[in-house]
């Protein structure tokens, strides 16, 4: 039994499932008389004090901002990694998936926006739909297993990383909170040493993540979103500087991560995050204008943008089809880039935690609509209705 669930958990559709599972897990204790303890659990205090510094704050939190911290360092080790040696590192290699990010990320905010816009807490909301979960469409497309080219995996790949490089971009700019000029020198402090750690060609990770950690207490202090600290720290960490066994930094980093992030980070912030109350109250005011907007974003502007903006560049002569791809191809990949899910989720926290609590109730509830919706209909047009083909054009 042990060694069957090893190798399910290796299978690639593994983390998109573990989310399904963390996100049904955690709807289902909110709708019985466990909701009590879920959110007792959730609510309880814990407190780090180093001589005068003090961090309290609840379990929710600590997942929602030191963990994520964790999964968002991971993040950026991948976009760092791919735009040195991997899939973005030419320009041929990645105007198209920059374009159908774009895409992706505009018109779903525009739609969200369009709804909004009158509604001046509602429209703070606006980024929502513009997020693309990355282990869960690359999961869903895993299912599919050799049904689907190679090129599409890489595709959507790319996309979606740069699609949370955009996302962690809008997160800095447009969702911090009032900020401490003295924890932010601090911080500028540690990203320098950081720096200077990589000029100076230091091969352990230990002074990495040590002043990692003190970064990321500066930046949780400082009003701006702790979580770019990780990413902060990601592009501190050498590429091409070997450790004692032979390996590079930022690989050797990368791969320790993995798997705590995508099979116990990501799963858990699912299950902190979706358990929302399903009562007939709640479900009556999705056609409310935020959550329709989230809904619409997820499900038609995502698809829409993605699409819409593949077509032009290759139509433009930017870019060509991925080799053995064909338009419905692109399509399902374009309807799954519809699962906001975790990026959705973090993000309309950010944006409703502390003002418009009824707006984030809602929205999470529209949002894991929108992303199942996505999941579904995009594996049904990529299962059932696209062939591998060698069209270009």
């Amino acid at each position: 039994m042990i060694a069957f669930i090893c190798r399910l958990l290796k299978h690639e559709a593994a983390v998109g499932i573990l989310l399904i599972l963390s996100a049904v897990l955690a709807i289902f204790v909110a709708n019985t008389p466990l909701s009590a303890y879920y959110d007792l659990l959730l609510s309880v205090p814990i407190t780090i004090a180093v001589g005068s510094l003090t961090i309290a704050k609840p379990i929710l939190l600590w997942i929602n901002d030191g963990l994520m911290a964790v999964f968002f360092l991971l993040i950026g080790l991948e976009v760092k990694r791919e735009f040195l040696v991997g899939e973005l590192s030419s320009r041929s290699q990645v105007i198209l998936p920059a374009v159908a990010a774009l895409g992706g990320m505009v018109v779903p905010a525009f739609c969200y926006a369009i709804l909004n816009y009158k509604d001046s807490i509602g429209i703070k909301g606006w980024a929502i739909p513009s997020a693309t979960d990355i282990a869960f469409s690359l999961g869903i497309l895993a299912l599919l297993g050799k049904r689907v080219p190679a090129s599409l995996k890489i595709f959507l790949m790319a996309l979606a990383i740069i699609d949370d490089l955009c996302a962690i971009i809008i997160i800095a700019l447009f969702y911090t909170a009032d900020l401490s000029i003295v924890a932010i020198i601090l911080a500028s402090i540690c990203l320098t040493l950081l720096i200077a750690f990589n000029r100076f060609n230091v091969t352990r990770l230990g002074p990495y993540i040590v002043v990692g950690i003190i970064m990321w207490a500066c930046v949780l202090k400082s009003g701006v979103h702790a979580t770019l600290a990780g990413v902060a720290l990601a592009l501190t960490i050498p590429m091409h500087l070997r450790n004692e066994n032979g390996h590079s930094l930022l690989r050797a980093l990368e791969h320790k991560l993995h798997d705590c992030s995508y099979y116990w980070i990501l799963p858990l912030f699912a299950f902190a995050n979706a358990g929302v109350d399903l009562n007939i109250s709640q479900l009556k005011n999705l056609l409310d204008p935020s959550p329709l907007g989230v809904i619409i974003g997820l499900f038609i502007g995502k698809q829409v943008g993605v699409f819409g903006c593949t077509w032009l560049a290759i139509k433009a002569g930017l870019a060509k089809l991925p080799t053995g791809t064909s338009w419905i191809h692109i399509y399902g990949v374009s309807i799954l880039c519809g699962i906001g899910f975790t990026m959705s989720l973090f993000i309309g926290t950010l944006a409703f935690d502390e003002i418009g609590h009824k707006y984030l109730i809602i929205d999470r509830i529209a949002i894991i609509i929108a992303s199942f919706l996505s999941a579904i209909m995009g594996y049904i047009v990529l299962r059932y209705f696209a062939t591998p083909s060698k069209q270009t054009d």
